[in-house]
């Protein structure tokens, strides 16, 4: 259990942390010389029961509340000091302000340095106290007096303290990736860059391979520990120091997180749910510069607020917030704003959407998003995107936002009834919603080979966008690859259609076919090219090269060249007489020349029919020579070679 303290300077945190755990937590020489605490302190107490607290002192000075905020994000626990002399003070409040804030539900309030006043004081300083918890979520915990001098209220307070670590529920690593906020950063002789933080998700072992975020470094671990001591493991909800390789003390800093690669997304523009101090004096307005506090970053920021609208004081509403420089956030994640002078805390609240659009802010579509983006159960809030998301859920982003593993994400959308399109980019879906754009395609292309029985196939975009429109281009085609794997469509280039239609089975082009198909088996291997089969033909250029194109779909014809096409069983011959010409020749290998003497045609063509039976994969070009490199029966089918002249076939390459 990881416990931080709370309060105003001077009423004891440091003093009272010592009496606790027997460690002075002032570590800097200018705390020593002045009596305060400046930066972060650390100290470790073992219950009689073996757990342990790890406690973080926080200064108490209002200069140092930056400090002060870095130490108390992701904390279990709150110790709130009053001193018994002084009573509520300043930074008391605002110390207040901020646990309750960051949604910091368990703690104690200790009323320190009882033997510096009379009994009634004490009894009135727990009165003051209680009333100042009262509307926060803290307002039922126990109030404690203490004395560190004469011991009073340390044993209770130990007792206390021991009882909400046993009874503290750890903080879920399974099924998360390691996600580690860093407070401070220095270097050790032989060891070298060292941090300590705590980790907010997932678990860290040596030799694990991380990122910083936002600035993307690479770091391996090369060793941790844990209360001083060396350690093999460390997961969520604990403290410990990780040795780092990779980065420097220049690249990393406090602000800084150690993540697992797939939580690497920088990002400036988040949506939030924002709740503003009722303390504040006027209400939060569009624009208004502000300081935002997200884990123990410190970053300037803009408040966006929807045009014409403010946050009153003591409201709440979804604002979006604009980051002066890269942060890494989460999905829940708790943040505090602070105003342009970081003189005072005027708000905060949690991340609902860390990866937030700069567009349509206001639509309707948005705002339904953002609701189902409120629900902190991973399971809820996709159900909910799903049900208001007619484009699908981006499930590469919901993973990162959520913080969740691919295992996790895949159980989860069984769970929800959902599939998951694509492979780059994934994209959640309802399986009713597949099923049903699924079944509109098959019934698109029927109709539309029915209407157009000449056409190759249906343009794939404009059957998006009669057909899915709000689904993206990318996820519409992964749907069509699922139907063409499953053999129930065909997809080539921008086109799609049904396996079973051809695009010249109409008595137009029939009779078309009987013009031409005699020509071509006439010609024998010297197939003669477009224009010279238009004269022959006396068919138009235009539509004689657009019947050819289409009837190479069938694989009836094989476009050799640009303006050449053989009949397939012709083709095969010429295939047959390669393999024939290879079988004869010297290491099975043979030339151009061969081959064109072998056939009797001229060379050019020789090298365009070999070139086809090159891209088919029949033959092989090495260099100047050619060998068979796959029976052609399978892609062609079978043929017989005419017989090549024996001093043709035996010439060597």
């Amino acid at each position: 259990m990881i416990v931080a303290t709370a309060g105003h300077i001077d009423h004891g945190k440091t003093t009272l942390v010592k009496a606790l755990t027997g460690v002075d937590t002032d570590r800097l020489p200018e705390e020593k010389a002045r009596g305060i605490s400046i930066d972060l302190g650390f100290a470790y107490w073992k219950t009689g029961d073996g757990e342990t607290i790890g406690f973080v002192d926080v200064p108490g000075h209002e200069r140092f509340i930056r400090n002060m905020l870095a130490g108390v994000c992701g904390i279990d626990y709150v110790m709130l000091i009053v001193a018994a002399d002084d009573g509520v003070m300043p930074q008391t409040i605002e110390h207040l302000h901020i646990v309750d804030l960051l949604n910091v539900t368990r703690g104690v309030a200790v009323i320190t340095k009882t033997d510096r006043v009379a009994p009634e004081r004490v009894n009135e300083v727990v009165t003051n106290v209680r009333s100042l918890l009262a509307p926060t979520m803290l307002a039922s915990i126990p109030v404690i007096p203490v004395s560190v001098v004469s011991g009073d209220g340390i044993a209770a307070l130990r007792d206390e303290l021991a009882a909400a670590a046993k009874a503290h529920a750890r903080s879920e690593h399974a099924g998360r990736h390691f996600r580690y906020a860093i407070d401070r950063a220095f270097t050790i002789a032989g060891s070298g860059t060292v941090v300590t933080g705590t980790v907010f998700n997932g678990a860290v072992a040596a030799g694990d391979k991380l990122m910083l975020s936002p600035s993307g470094i690479e770091v391996r671990v090369r060793a941790l520990q844990q209360h001083g001591q060396p350690a093999q493991r460390a997961v969520a909800g604990e403290r410990c120091a990780l040795n780092l390789s990779g980065a420097d003390l220049t690249q990393i800093g406090r602000g800084d997180w150690v993540v697992a690669p797939a939580l690497h997304a920088p990002t400036q523009r988040i949506d939030v749910r924002l709740q503003a101090l009722a303390s504040e004096t006027q209400p939060l307005k569009h624009w208004t510069p502000i300081h935002l506090h997200l884990g123990t970053a410190d970053v300037t920021a803009r408040l966006a607020i929807r045009r014409g609208e403010t946050v009153a004081p003591g409201a709440s509403a979804l604002v979006q917030l604009i980051a002066d420089r890269p942060l890494a956030a989460l999905h829940g994640d708790r943040f505090i704003i602070r105003d342009q002078s970081a003189a005072r805390t005027i708000g905060g609240g949690s991340v609902v959407d860390p990866f937030a659009p700069a567009t349509r802010r206001n639509s309707a579509a948005r705002r339904a998003q953002l609701a189902a983006l409120e629900h902190a159960a991973p399971d809820a809030s996709l159900a909910a995107l799903l049900a208001c998301s007619p484009q699908g859920v981006d499930l590469t982003q919901f993973e990162c936002a959520f913080n969740l593993t691919a295992e996790r994400i895949e159980a989860l959308t069984r769970q929800l009834g959902t599939t998951i399109v694509g492979k780059d980019q994934r994209v959640a879906l309802p399986q009713a919603m597949v099923d049903t754009i699924k079944q509109r395609v098959l019934e698109a292309l029927t109709s539309f080979h029915r209407e157009s029985p000449q056409a190759l196939g249906a343009e794939i975009e404009t059957l998006r966008k009669s057909l899915a429109p709000a689904l993206a281009a990318t996820t519409f085609v992964a749907l069509l690859r699922e139907l063409a794997d499953q053999r129930k469509i065909e997809v080539t280039g921008s086109l799609a259609r049904l396996p079973r239609h051809v695009a010249t089975a109409n008595p137009a082009d029939e009779k078309m076919w009987q013009t031409i198909k005699p020509v071509l088996d006439a010609a024998g291997f010297k197939v003669p090219a477009l224009r010279d089969l238009t004269v022959s033909t006396q068919l138009k250029e235009a539509l004689l090269k657009d019947f050819l194109y289409r009837k190479s779909r069938t694989n009836e014809l094989i476009r050799v060249g640009a303006e050449r096409f053989y009949p397939r069983a012709t083709l095969a011959q010429l295939a047959a007489l390669a393999q024939t010409v290879a079988q004869a020749a010297s290491g099975g290998q043979f030339t151009v020349a061969q081959f064109r003497d072998a056939s009797g045609i001229g060379r050019t063509l020789a090298m365009e029919i070999l070139e086809c039976l090159d891209r088919l994969g029949i033959t092989q070009r090495i260099g100047d020579i050619r060998k068979m490199r796959k029976d052609f029966i399978p892609i062609l089918g079978p043929a017989t070679a005419p017989p090549a002249p024996a001093a043709i076939a035996h010439k060597s390459p």
